[in-house]
């Protein structure tokens, strides 16, 4: 039986991992989680599962859940995710967590010889050259959750790294794939969360919706695949059935379909190499009927052009271009800035930040703190 530590259990990606976990009782465990605001989904996760470890954000939540007397050891706050990470157990590792938050549990767990199953995205696209090299030294297996690259991952397996000619990353488009960038100027929140296609968290509908998400998805295909950044496509493919291709040297595509299910990807992260049974919805291609594929353009996502310079640029841009969006994505949801904000924001400081050409995990966090703190100075209050 696998051990599983999640960090992140009450989040989107959390809560479908538990579903796997559920739904495989044989196969995984439950060994350790992190828990994020909400206490009485903390309470039903530890009374369901019995993990022997876990964090929470405050030492009030643990006066509350030590009420129900649970048989388990707790851990407070981004200390505690990393006593998690470097728990002494042979157990895979579910980062789940959303924000640079995820970036230390990934590399202590990697030095303490665990897999990962990676959904954090900014782990990769803030450090992915450090994260990478450190997984090659550790002999660490990366597997990654977000279902492109489990699509691309799939694709490859079995194939000859100098046999790939180009990555394709397909888009669903998020909440407003239809609408012109005209009739962007006044879009509020609960417009830009209703995402078509996908069950997520806020921030990361938020990011389909602008594009981030894809161009983030595009940083991290580039460390997790060694492939040329100018060999990496995207692709609008608003069913969302296709999660990825792969062309290769004989013109040769290979592509990854599925139904929209998160727990699809994770189920196989954490199963590999081998592939169990999931009671899930089939891919019906006759009642599906026809796919739709069209252009990405920079003109219309400008977001997506962005992350593809900033990992042009290298150095610490990719980091400058994770945290003025998280920062920027934040104060939309809180409704402190307009929709169309959030990439003036992050334009202004891939534009005006000193460039690092080879950044320590030091800078990288102090940088983004930088940039978060002076954004949320200037447009939202002191945070």
């Amino acid at each position: 039986m696998k051990k599983i530590i999640l960090l992140g259990a009450s989040g989107s990606i959390g809560t479908q991992t538990l579903d796997v976990i559920r739904n495989n009782p044989e196969k995984f465990m439950l060994y350790a989680c992190s828990c994020g605001r909400n206490l009485e989904q903390a309470i039903q996760i530890i009374s369901e599962f019995k993990p022997l470890y876990v964090c929470v954000r405050n030492h009030q939540d643990i006066n509350v859940l030590k009420k129900y007397q649970f048989a388990c050891k707790y851990y407070v706050g981004e200390e505690g995710l990393n006593c998690l990470a470097m728990l002494d157990v042979k157990a895979t590792l579910v980062n789940a967590l959303v924000g640079t938050v995820g970036l230390m549990p990934t590399i202590n767990a990697i030095k303490t010889h665990k897999d990962i199953a990676l959904a954090n995205k900014e782990t990769l696209v803030t450090a992915g050259e450090i994260v990478m090299k450190l997984a090659r030294e550790y002999k660490v297996n990366i597997y990654p959750i977000d279902s492109e690259h489990s699509a691309i991952f799939q694709c490859i397996k079995g194939e000859r790294q100098k046999d790939i000619s180009k990555l394709i990353i397909t888009a669903s488009g998020g909440s407003f794939r239809d609408k012109k960038r005209e009739e962007l100027i006044d879009v509020t929140v609960e417009d830009a969360l209703r995402h078509p296609n996908w069950n997520m968290g806020a921030k990361i509908t938020i990011d389909s919706s602008t594009m981030m998400n894809k161009g983030f998805e595009v940083i991290e295909a580039y460390h997790l695949f060694g492939i040329d950044i100018d060999k990496i496509e995207t692709v609008l493919h608003k069913e969302s059935i296709i999660h990825s291709m792969v062309e290769f040297v004989d013109c040769s595509v290979k592509a990854q379909l599925g139904t929209p299910d998160m727990r699809v990807p994770i189920l196989y992260a954490l199963s590999y190499p081998e592939r169990i049974d999931y009671p899930g919805e089939r891919l019906d291609l006759k009642k599906i009927g026809t796919l739709h594929f069209e252009e990405l353009s920079f003109e219309r996502f400008p977001c997506l052009k962005m992350a593809y310079q900033a990992i042009k640029e290298g150095g610490i841009m990719p980091a400058v271009l994770n945290a003025a969006n998280d920062a920027s994505v934040e104060l939309f949801l809180d409704r402190k800035i307009k929709y169309l904000d959030i990439e003036k924001i992050i334009e202004y400081y891939l534009k005006n930040t000193v460039q690092m050409i080879n950044p320590t995990i030091e800078d990288i966090v102090n940088v983004c703190f930088e940039i978060k703190k002076d954004i949320y100075k200037k447009f939202g209050g002191q945070k």
